[in-house]
């Protein structure tokens, strides 16, 4: 049986609750009355429990429960309740055969003064903070929300204090079923955290700590949007009864601050400039880049990267990055720009240009500028919490204007095995800039079963516009040299042909202009006709062979080998 004494109320008008264990049941042994050891210290205006129970008794399973209180001006008179502190009694009516052990026992209980006070802080939380009570705090996401209470008591007896902070929905009623636990203190001076933020705790972005006598301080680094709410201190002061057991006696609860967490997401905007660019070849292309928003600095808290994409005009997306700054400040070039004089820097606060020393015809397209914005949480982890892109901004470069054309040719027309095949290029070339430089590259493709093979043509070799020349697989095998026999007039030579060098070939020249920063780009190319290539035999190797069958035969044979040949290849020509 439990005893619960409603707070706030005088004996003779509050409310005793009974309440009954489960019986225990008969046995042989003596009954025995046990209630907790005293002295019990609780504090005035709370609620009251004292449990009594019996056991070894016999007769029904339901025993009946009486409570007397004995004051100490008249420890020897069983009052009915008519003050809190005192000798407290519970009897079980007898309802044994015979008389066997204890049938009542005391506890006493002393009841302490409320000492226990809590409020928020001062001089109040950190952050942007509005005139009211209790006060509206505003802080940007990723930044530090601190928080402090302080909570202390006067209790004469020797008490724990825990000290937790929680938060409830902006608006909801307060209550145990609303209140969130962010992190406390545990009468035992344990560290705990709520369960959303139990992972925060560990990773150090979750903070609590006590400052002198009475002042707990609470840090929650890199605050999001789920942080906002109304922050609340609760004190709970305990005691430990005399049986070992901890016992909470009061507890208390203060607002400290309604927060508001503004995002990045709602701030973060990207302005580009100057407009629309048209531009000619080889002259330098600038775009700013402006990030705007109420937005933290960066440094301990937040960290900002900005980068400029291209996507050809008319193409879907954003298309591929150009150039950018990461958050640690340091420019880096998208795929397909490596070696070019681009540069990306930081103008001002928040502008960023990026210029292209040498603009090409491939840099039209529409450009944008992404800007991502960072929280730094525990150590120097980046989370992104929010990223913006600029309105498109149309680039126009002018086209060189540059046509080519390639007309390619088997010297001599017929070539035979051991022989050295000659193809020359001839290159017509109008329009374009003054300083175009050419350059030439050969490829061929092998036929497969009298079909040419799907294998991409390969490269067999070239001279580029510096006039450097580059040689690739020969299908045969054998020396292969490319050379410029005159202004626009390329000869690539295959020595010692051999029938794996059989093939169709091609010549394909390409027109390249550098610009002020040295930089090449590609302004025009073009590619010939195809160039069949045969390696025939000789008509004295077609009769070596049968001469071992007669020198008659041998002429018949011949002259039909020889016959069957020239005519498979002349089909062979059709048919291609």
């Amino acid at each position: 049986m439990v005893l619960v004494v409603a707070e706030g109320m005088e004996w003779g008008t509050r409310h005793l609750q009974l309440l009954l264990p489960f019986p225990t049941g008969m046995g042989c042994w003596a009954r025995e009355v046990l209630v907790p050891e005293g002295p019990l210290y609780r504090v005035t205006g709370t609620a009251v429990s004292i449990s009594c129970n019996v056991t070894g008794y016999e007769g029904p399973a339901q025993q009946n429960f009486e409570w007397f209180l004995y004051r100490p001006e008249a420890p020897d008179t069983a009052l009915g309740i008519a003050q809190d502190a005192g000798i407290y009694e519970c009897h079980t009516p007898s309802t044994d055969t015979r008389y066997l052990g204890s049938y009542s026992g005391k506890v006493e209980l002393r009841v302490l003064p409320d000492a226990l006070q809590v409020s928020a802080a001062p001089p109040g939380p950190r952050g942007r903070q509005a005139p009211t009570s209790p006060p509206r705090l505003m802080v940007h996401e990723g930044q530090e929300l601190a928080l402090g209470c302080l909570a202390r008591t006067s209790t004469q007896q020797h008490t724990h204090l825990a000290v937790s902070f929680g938060r409830s929905v902006p608006e909801a009623p307060v209550g145990r079923a609303t209140l969130q636990e962010v992190v406390g203190i545990r009468s035992d001076l344990a560290v705990e955290a709520g369960a959303p933020y139990a992972e925060r705790l560990a990773a150090g972005e979750l903070r609590l700590g006590k400052e002198g006598t009475d002042r707990y301080r609470m840090v929650v680094g890199g605050a999001q949007a789920g942080d906002a709410g109304t922050y609340h201190c609760t004190a709970a002061e305990w005691i430990q009864d005399p049986d070992g057991s901890w016992a909470q006696i009061a507890e208390k609860r203060a607002v400290l601050a309604h927060v508001d967490v503004q995002t990045l997401s709602s701030q973060l905007a990207v302005t580009v400039g100057p407009g629309e660019r048209r531009i000619g070849p080889g002259e330098p292309l600038e775009l700013l880049c402006n990030v705007s928003g109420a937005l933290p600095p960066a440094g301990r808290h937040a960290a900002y990267s900005v980068g400029w994409e291209m996507a050809p005009a008319g193409a879907p997306g954003p298309g591929r990055l150009v150039a950018q700054l990461d958050t640690e400040g340091v420019g880096s070039l998208g795929p397909g720009y490596e070696g070019r004089h681009i540069a990306m820097e930081k103008v001002a606060s928040r502008t960023y240009r990026l210029r292209l020393e040498a603009a090409r015809p491939g840099d039209a397209g529409t450009y944008r500028c992404l800007a991502k914005a960072y929280v730094r949480g525990s150590g120097t982890r980046l989370r992104e919490a929010a990223s913006a892109r600029s309105r498109p901004l149309p680039v126009h470069v002018r086209e060189e204007g540059v046509v080519l054309e390639a007309v390619a040719w088997l010297a001599g027309g017929t070539v035979y095995r051991g022989e050295t095949a000659s193809l020359l290029c001839n290159i017509s070339v109008r329009g374009g800039p003054p300083g175009l430089r050419l350059a030439a590259s050969w490829w061929v493709e092998r036929p497969e079963d009298g079909e040419l093979s799907s294998v991409p043509a390969q490269l067999v070799g070239g001279v580029g516009q510096d006039g450097v020349a580059e040689l690739g697989v020969r299908p045969g095998g054998g020396p292969v040299s490319v050379e410029l026999v005159g202004p626009r007039s390329h000869r690539l030579r295959l020595h010692s042909l051999g029938p794996e060098d059989e093939g169709v070939y091609h010549c394909a020249p390409s027109a390249w202009v550098q610009h002020a920063d040295y930089s090449w780009y590609q302004a025009g190319s073009a590619r010939s006709g195809p160039v069949t290539v045969y390696p025939y035999m000789h008509a004295l190797d077609t009769l070596l062979v049968p001469l071992l069958v007669g020198t008659g035969v041998a002429l018949v044979t011949g002259a039909t080998v020889l016959g069957t040949i020239t005519c498979c290849f002349m089909k062979r020509l059709r048919k291609r």
